[in-house]
């Protein structure tokens, strides 16, 4: 594993895709720290971090597009699931390069918080609690992007259907409240991946929540590994 994972990280950066998705997310992130934070005269961070997640929704499709799909397309999957080594550490390899890359990028709250303690007191426990509530939610997102990434040898197109499945996720909330049916109304509220995270972001500490963004994280890398699995015997 820990090969697969230097190497990816080592493309990250060679291919630009790393220079691109942190330079991206650096800027949009203070422009909503200015807007929402510095420009309103506070030291609360929960506006900047619930803006954040529409970055987030549309940033990791680009850290994800190539991790499963250059490998298909340049044909070097199959020397992969043929070296000897496990799946799941070829997947976890990939999936913890790409976490450490969204780890370093959204780090950068710590640099506002050195800001903010010089406009005033920063609430650690508050700030703390969202950069964990992004830290969970990039791990769920990034584990869907890298099953999707599986099952296309393109990029473009792993992008685009990454960003359309997390949109359609963000969309729960609002298709909910168009179905008449309590049932799959409490179903989908209880799958709602932006009201878990908006609970972070307003000081809500639910263990539940981090169970829900784990589980995701978890059964999606399961669902990859599953995807190389029937590749290797295919």
């Amino acid at each position: 594993m820990g090969a697969i994972y230097r190497r990816e990280m080592g493309a990250f950066f060679t291919s630009g895709v790393a220079y691109v998705f942190l330079s991206v997310f650096f800027l949009l992130s203070g422009i909503f720290f200015f807007n929402g934070v510095i420009a309103s005269g506070t030291t609360e961070t929960s506006a900047l971090f619930s803006s954040m997640f529409i970055v987030v929704l549309f940033l990791i499709p680009i850290l994800t597009m190539k991790l499963m799909s250059e490998e298909k397309k340049n044909r070097t999957d199959q020397g992969l699931l043929t070296a000897p080594i496990g799946l799941w550490s070829i997947v976890l390899g990939k999936y913890l390069a790409a976490l450490t890359l969204f780890i370093i990028a959204e780090s950068i709250v710590f640099v506002y918080s050195i800001i903010l303690a010089y406009l005033g007191d920063v609430v650690w426990s508050t700030l703390l609690g969202n950069y964990f509530a992004m830290l969970f939610l990039g791990a769920a997102f990034i584990a869907v992007g890298l099953f999707i990434s599986s099952l296309t040898e393109n990029q473009m197109a792993a992008a685009v259907a990454s960003m359309l499945v997390l949109f359609v996720l963000y969309l729960f909330d609002s298709l909910s409240a168009n179905i008449n049916s309590e049932l799959i109304k409490k179903i989908m509220a209880s799958l709602s991946f932006y009201s878990r995270y908006l609970e972070f972001t307003q000081g809500v500490f639910n263990l539940s929540s981090i169970v829900f963004f784990l589980s995701v994280a978890f059964l999606f890398n399961f669902f990859t590994v599953r995807v190389l699995d029937k590749r290797r015997w295919g």
